[in-house]
This record gives structure tokens, C-alpha cells and sequence, in this order.
């Protein structure tokens, strides 16, 4: 009977898992089938009739269709095709984002039944399934699968979302949809010093579109060609393809020649100072930086990118003015916080480095880095019982030598001889060779009267040459 039961067990389960692939395989051309009708191709025209460029788009409302802004800023005129082969003339432009690439168009439509797509409100997760439907080389309609291969937070941009779905020239501005058929970014090709550079604008740039008076694709590329900002925003744009990458060497001369095209852009002169930074141009990422605080005196992250090049280049106290202004201005980053304390920790000034850190950690408790500074800054004051919580809470987050170091020596001091021993012993089980802990374990055994396991702990130190030798050696043998 239980032989038969378990045939019967073995028989259901390989039934279903045969069936889930076969479900999975399922869902995909359903949803194909969905999105499709709500996807376009764009083709634009010059002033001669003559067609000069082919993008995608989408449908976000019955008259409304989403591409990049790229697609559109050299053209006269505009036309929409449909999956079924209809075509329709975009009457003009709504809403433009220069710096995400992003256009909203407004198309005539007849009574014809078109299907809006929806805006996901939230941030994909690494490694969601996505499909991309657009229109490469002509060939509209054409679906790509592929996953989301990062989410990046590019500092004074704000996120950007990279694909393992390809796109093709013909696709800029096509849908990145999930499986529930919700929008999670746009579909952008920028091409940089011969590289096609694939990414998704979040679609959380659509939401945030201000929608004005509608304007021509003829008046719109007018302006575009004679307007400064516009030129400059295209450049801009293509160095943050390159910063998706963290390629701040070649994203740079993207930001500087926006800045120089438009001197009036302060985040082309903040990512100029942010490139100049990362690469250890300090003094050059302080000027373009304090330029872009010029510009947008009420920008918080500027003043971050002056504290940085400022602590980089020894300017403590410029620093920490810095600091306290983009605190002023935000005060929610933590990291903001941090940053003020590691530069009043240089000027000397205890009592506020600590209180930067405590502002730090009520903003993020997980701050691992915060919570270790926060530890040593006690023990510079002598406070070893609020340096020994903070040590003990650290080990949470890093559970390795030098927080059992830190841990024993509060503990060494609170006259916790047995328990700092027993911490000594952890942090040397976790790194043999932190010195630093082996001298304390062997000061801890002195204190507890055991000289030989002290001694023991010396000759370690002096088979590997270490400093420490000598000073725990005087307190054996003083």
C-alpha cells in the first residue's frame, strides 16, 4: 500500500512540474497580446514632406502618447502608426523633460478604440521580469524580453534603470512593461563616442511631466535648434547614459561642454563637479560645484558636493559649513549628517561630531559607519558605557574583529576584566592577525593575573614583528 501511495506522489508531482513551465509559457503571449495595440511607431518629417527619423511611443491616455524627446526635436511634423497599419498626425507637444529625454505628444484620433497603458507608482526590483515593445529598424511591433538588470540612483538626477532587454535604433521611446503590464520605465538609446548606451527612464518622470499649452513639433523644434537649455539638456542627457555606467571619464566632457553651451545650467555645472570629484579633480569639482550653488542656491545636494571636494582638499572648516548648509536646506540624508561628522572630528570638535551622529542613525539606525564613529567619539569623551551600547549594537551590522576589538576595550575600561577578555578572544578568532587585539587580550590576561597566557600572546606578536610586541612586553616585564 505505501509502495503504491508513493508511485501515486511521485506520479502527481511530476504531472506539475511539467505544468508550471507550461503556465509561465502562457502568461507572456497573453500579455504580448495586451500591450501591443497600446505601443506605436513614430516617424517624423522634415519641412519638405522628406521622412527623417523613426521612434516608438505609447499610449498613457486616449490622446496621449509618451516617447523620447530626442525622437521629435528635429521634425516639422509628426506621424503615428499603429500596430494595425492606421496612421495618425500628432496636432503637437504637451509636456517635455530634457533632462529624462522625455516628450508628451497629443495625436487626432478618430473613434478608434486605443488602450492606455498604466504607470507603475513604484521602483522596479532587480531581476523583474520585463518586455520592451517597439519598433527597431522599421520593424514595428517587435517584442524583447529581459530582465532589470540594476537600479541606479545617479546623484543630482535621480534614479535610472537599466535592462537586459536590447534596444535597436526605431526604439527610443518604447514601453519597459512588467508582468502585470504596467509601465516601469522608457526605452532610450543615446549614442556616445560610438557606443549605444541602453537604459530606461523610470516612469515615474511621466507622472511628474507638467503638462502647458500645447506647442507645435514645428515651433518646438524651432526653439529647440535656437535654445540653448535645449542643446545643453541634450548633452546632459548623454552623460548620464555614461554615469549609469559609472563611467565618470567620459560622461564628463558631456557636462562640461552642456555647461559651457549653457552657462546658466546649474546641473550641468553640479554633474561637472560631481564627474571632477569622483576622478580626484577636487579643486576643479569645488569651483564647478560652487557655481552650481550659485545658480541654485536653494539645492542641497550642491553644497554636499562642496563639502566633499572642501574635506578632500583639507578645507575643514569650509567643510563643515558646507554641511551644515545642505542640512539646512534638507535635513532627511543621513549621510549628510555623517559626512559633518567625520569633518568636525578633523576641526576637533567632539561634542558636535557626536551629535552629527546621533542625528545620523535617528535618520538611518542601519548606518553601520555612523554607529562606529558615534562608538569613538565616546571614547574619546570617556563615556564607555554609551561607547560599549554603540559597539554592541555595531555588531549587528559588522560582526567581525575590530568590533570585538572596540567592545572589549569599552569593557576593559568598565572594569569588566573576564568579559573584555572573552571579546579580546572573539576579534582574534575572527583575524588572527589584528595585532592591536592580541596586545589587548594579552593586557586583559595580565589584569586577571594569568601572566603565561599573556606571554603567549607577546611571543605571537614578536613572531610577526609586530609593534605591539614591544608595548605589551613592558607591561609584563616592566
Amino acid at each position: 500500500m505505501q509502495y503504491h501511495l508513493r508511485l501515486t506522489l511521485l506520479y502527481l508531482l511530476a504531472i506539475a512540474m511539467t505544468a508550471i513551465p507550461a503556465a509561465a509559457q502562457d502568461l507572456l503571449p497573453e500579455l504580448v497580446k495586451r500591450i501591443k495595440p497600446s505601443a506605436v511607431a513614430i516617424e517624423t518629417f522634415d519641412q519638405r514632406g522628406n521622412s527623417i527619423s523613426r521612434g516608438s511611443g505609447f499610449f498613457i491616455a486616449s490622446d496621449r502618447i509618451i516617447t523620447n524627446r530626442h525622437v521629435i526635436e528635429r521634425a516639422a511634423r509628426v506621424e503615428i502608426h499603429l500596430v494595425d497599419g492606421k496612421k495618425f498626425p500628432v496636432k503637437g507637444v504637451l509636456a517635455v523633460d530634457g533632462e529624462g529625454d522625455l516628450a508628451l505628444l497629443k495625436v487626432e484620433m478618430p473613434s478608434v478604440v486605443t488602450s492606455a497603458l498604466p504607470i507603475s507608482k513604484g521602483v522596479p526590483q532587480e531581476g523583474e521580469s520585463i518586455l520592451v515593445v517597439g519598433n527597431p529598424f522599421g520593424l514595428e511591433g517587435s517584442v524583447s524580453n529581459g530582465i532589470v538588470s540594476a537600479v541606479r540612483e545617479i546623484s543630482g538626477y535621480g534614479k535610472i534603470i537599466q535592462i537586459t532587454a536590447p534596444i535597436s535604433p526605431g526604439s527610443s521611446g518604447s514601453p519597459v512593461v512588467n508582468m502585470y503590464g504596467q509601465v516601469i520605465g522608457v526605452a532610450t538609446l543615446q549614442a556616445a563616442e560610438g557606443q549605444s548606451l541602453n537604459f530606461a527612464v523610470p516612469a515615474e518622470r511621466i507622472l511628474q511631466l507638467k503638462v502647458s499649452e500645447l506647442q507645435t513639433v514645428s515651433s518646438l523644434s524651432t526653439t529647440t535648434q535656437k535654445n540653448k537649455r535645449a542643446a545643453a539638456e541634450g548633452l546632459y542627457s548623454q552623460g548620464v547614459a555614461l554615469l549609469s555606467r559609472d563611467d565618470y571619464a567620459r560622461a564628463l566632457p558631456f557636462f562640461e561642454k552642456a555647461a559651457e553651451t549653457d552657462a546658466t545650467y546649474a546641473e550641468a555645472w553640479y554633474q561637472t563637479g560631481f564627474c571632477y570629484g569622483t576622478l580626484g579633480r577636487h579643486a576643479d569639482a569645488l569651483k564647478a560645484s560652487k557655481t552650481a550653488a550659485r545658480l541654485r542656491p536653494d539645492w542641497a545636494e550642491t553644497y554636499v558636493n562642496i563639502g566633499a571636494s572642501s574635506y578632500a582638499l583639507q578645507q575643514y572648516k569650509e567643510a563643515a559649513d558646507a554641511y551644515k548648509q545642505a542640512i539646512r536646506l534638507d535635513d532627511s540624508k543621513a549621510e549628510t549628517q555623517y559626512a559633518l561628522g567625520l569633518t568636525l572630528e578633523k576641526l576637533g570638535r567632539t561634542d558636535e561630531e557626536t551629535l552629527a551622529y546621533k542625528r545620523a542613525l535617528a535618520l538611518n539606525p542601519g548606518l553601520a559607519n555612523a554607529m562606529e564613529k558615534l562608538g569613538l567619539a565616546y571614547m574619546k569623551q570617556k563615556r564607555w558605557n554609551d561607547a560599549f551600547t554603540a559597539f554592541d549594537q555595531l555588531k549587528i551590522y559588522k560582526p567581525e574583529a575590530k568590533t570585538y576589538n572596540y567592545i572589549g576595550e569599552t569593557l576593559f575600561e568598565l572594569g569588566k576584566t573576564q568579559e573584555a577578555s572573552d571579546a579580546f578572544n572573539t576579534a582574534v578568532n575572527y583575524n588572527p592577525d589584528l595585532d592591536k587585539a592580541r596586545y589587548n587580550l594579552g593586557r586583559t590576561y595580565l589584569k586577571l593575573g594569568n601572566t603565561a597566557m599573556a606571554q603567549a600572546q607577546y611571543e605571537i606578536l614578536r613572531s610577526a614583528r609586530s609593534d605591539y610586541a614591544d608595548r605589551l612586553l613592558v607591561l609584563i616585564d616592566p
